[in-house]
């Protein structure tokens, strides 16, 4: 799986302009623009619009090249709660619970949906 550092944002063109100047490129974005993807080395910075609430609040998830469904048994069998594989606009996502009680976010792209 790859590593993705979601980061919310009250200004998205703002905070892509940052991590661009810390070396990272543009890959894929939202047609109407209130998300980014970033690629860099070893994983993905994925900028994202958000209410104030959440302006500066990161979070982490994954990207699967496996069945989410493979994944949330292989989770459950190992004792943590999953939440629904569900459909999303750019392919499928579920999220599981750390031992911290932190949701993390798995998600299988389909990159025809959204490029």
């Amino acid at each position: 799986m790859k590593v993705i550092a979601i980061r919310y944002t009250k200004d998205t063109a703002a905070l892509v302009r940052f991590y661009e100047a810390l070396g990272v490129e543009p890959a894929s974005a939202s047609r109407p623009g209130n998300w980014v993807e970033l690629a860099g080395e070893s994983g993905t910075v994925a900028v994202h619009l958000d209410d104030e609430q959440d302006g500066g609040r990161c979070e982490v998830a994954f990207e699967s090249d496996e069945p989410l469904e493979q994944v949330a048994e292989r989770v459950s069998t190992a004792g943590f709660e999953t939440g629904l594989v569900m459909d999303e606009n750019f392919g499928q996502s579920l999220r599981v619970r750390d031992p911290d009680g932190v949701w993390v976010q798995i998600n299988l792209f389909d990159r025809e949906l959204y490029t």
